[in-house]
């Protein structure tokens, strides 16, 4: 009986240096009394640009101006062109701890980074830091303080009770409008967009001639509206009705009536030919720009695409049709409250077993939030800096008061894409960020886009077919997985190796109480 405790004994050892086989010692960061400049860092950054050329030499003047401040600090700089590659990459050098340093995501991501072992560091600390903190005696730059970034941009990198990131920039969704086609159609635009006006000019709109040829456009070709996001799409469209989306607890609330309404309402344009999605369609700009599209919604991001006088037009100059674009609020239920996503990039800094590796790149990180790399990447898109201290800089407003005096640098659609948010920023919204968010704001837009593809395959779209639908989209992101108490996602069973720990640990045990009981009856016998 002893050697058989012992041989369980043993296996059970064995089994649980197996289960535990590449875990990780815990690493808790705790910042350095000083930053040791005796040593050299070779720090990582990766970045997104959207093939555009100048953000590439903005990541790249950061750099060099960082590295002159601490030459110390070597970045190295490397590019993606989906945020959704960034992603992936990150998640699969999680498992072998080979993270970057310094990356450029999105919160709902981080919260999936997180459930790695201590992957992301928490900010708030570094935050407050009297030396090395927001605007630190001992940063060598010029940098914000917490309180001069924007409250509303900084809140989205505020969960599970610690901020993980800080914002890079902000945007927001807005809809481009071929004015010159509304007033045609004999509509003459209100000073901000409700639903029902968007869909009422659109399905007038599809009105054709004996030949075929739509009446506003003299074209074959006419998608009235087209979205780039539906994910934005449904999202915005539950909030503006104050409807359920999910909780901050990651508690499911998307698949309700409402949810089911607005389904229907898509259906009905798709059904007319008033009505398509990007990832059906193709880009929106490119349609706006040809004289096919009246209301085009991406990204204010994406406005130097967005106009037949834009600087970055992807189609041929010959299919051009010039128009006049006026930029307005994404369509709303209540123009009183209005409601509009915040959305863009942030930074977070990954965790290492060098705390002065993680300071090295916090400073990085932090130094993008200066002045001079705000200003420069802002002024490249439709995008807002994300600090007080960069929006009330005269080099800000001035950029902005030279509205439409070129087509490049001060191209009128771009900077009037950049107020839009600024006027705005009050009437932004962010999502509940936790671990499946992300895929949470997937299923919102492939309820839209399952709906599209539907009718336009002539499927009946009823009862009996939303039903279908929700448990068809649950299905494929999981969201069946996500507790609503936590917002975590189920693991799922237990891994072989941790289920024979189990089982070896339950017989040493039964052994040994067994062994117990027949020591007791021979002491008896005696």
């Amino acid at each position: 009986m002893k050697k058989a405790i012992a041989l369980l004994l043993a296996a059970a050892l064995l089994l649980t240096l197996t289960a535990c086989h590449g875990s990780r010692e815990k690493k808790v960061f705790t910042i350095p009394e000083a930053f040791d400049e005796s040593r050299n860092y070779e720090i990582t950054f990766w970045a997104k640009n959207d093939t555009n050329m100048t953000q590439v030499e903005i990541y790249k003047q950061a750099i060099a101006g960082f590295e002159a401040l601490y030459p110390n600090i070597t970045v190295n700089l490397r590019l993606y062109t989906d945020y959704g590659k960034i992603y992936n990459d990150v998640i699969t050098n999680i498992a072998t701890d080979t993270t970057p340093n310094v990356c450029i995501t999105y919160p709902d991501h981080i919260a999936t980074y997180l459930t790695g072992v201590d992957t992301v560091v928490p900010l708030d600390d570094l935050f407050a830091d009297a030396k090395y903190g927001l605007g630190g005696s001992e940063v060598r730059f010029d940098a914000p303080t917490q309180q001069e970034i924007i409250p509303q941009f900084l809140s989205e990198c505020d969960f599970n009770g610690h901020y993980y990131a800080i914002p890079y920039m902000r945007s927001t969704e807005a809809c481009y409008v071929n004015k010159t086609y509304v007033e045609k159609l004999g509509y003459e635009l209100p000073e901000a967009l409700t639903w029902d006006f968007v869909w009422e000019v659109s399905e007038a709109a599809m009105a054709k001639d004996a030949g075929g040829n739509f009446l506003v456009n003299g074209q074959k070709v006419l998608i009235p509206f087209i979205y780039k996001s539906t994910d934005n799409m449904m999202i915005q469209m539950l909030r503006q009705l104050d409807a359920g989306y999910s909780t901050s607890l990651g508690q499911i609330e998307i698949f309700s009536d409402t949810t089911k309404a607005l389904l229907y309402t898509v259906a009905e344009h798709v059904q007319t030919g008033a009505f398509n999605t990007f990832k059906l369609a193709g880009y929106p700009a490119n349609f706006l720009n040809a004289g096919q599209c009246i209301f085009a919604v991406d990204s204010t991001a994406g406005a130097t695409w967005m106009g037949s006088d834009a600087p970055l037009i992807d189609i041929a100059e010959e299919k051009l049709v010039p128009f006049e674009t006026v930029v307005m609020t994404i369509p709303q239920f209540d123009t009183q409250n209005p409601q509009m996503i915040s959305q863009g990039p942030s930074i977070c800094v990954f965790n290492k077993a060098d705390p002065q590796e993680v300071l090295a790149s916090w400073l990085f990180a932090q130094y993008l939030l200066t002045n001079d790399v705000q200003l420069a990447y802002s002024q490249t898109e439709g995008y807002v800096p994300v600090t007080s201290k960069a929006q009330n800089s005269p080099e800000y407003q001035d950029y902005l008061s030279h509205r439409g005096e070129d087509n490049a640098l001060h191209y009128s659609v771009k900077i009037d894409a950049a107020q839009l948010l600024l006027d705005n920023t009050d009437h932004t919204f962010v999502t509940p960020v936790f671990n499946g968010s992300a895929s949470l704001r997937n299923a919102a837009g492939q309820l839209i886009e399952n709906v599209n593809k539907s009718v336009r395959r002539g499927q009946e779209v009823n009862e009996e077919y939303m039903e279908d639908l929700y448990g068809e989209v649950s299905a494929l992101y999981r969201l069946d997985q996500i507790s609503a108490s936590s917002g975590k996602v189920s693991l799922g069973p237990l891994p072989t190796a941790s289920k024979a720990l189990l089982i070896a640990l339950a017989a040493c045990w039964i052994c040994m109480g067994a062994y117990v009981v027949v020591d007791k009856k021979k002491k008896k016998k005696l």
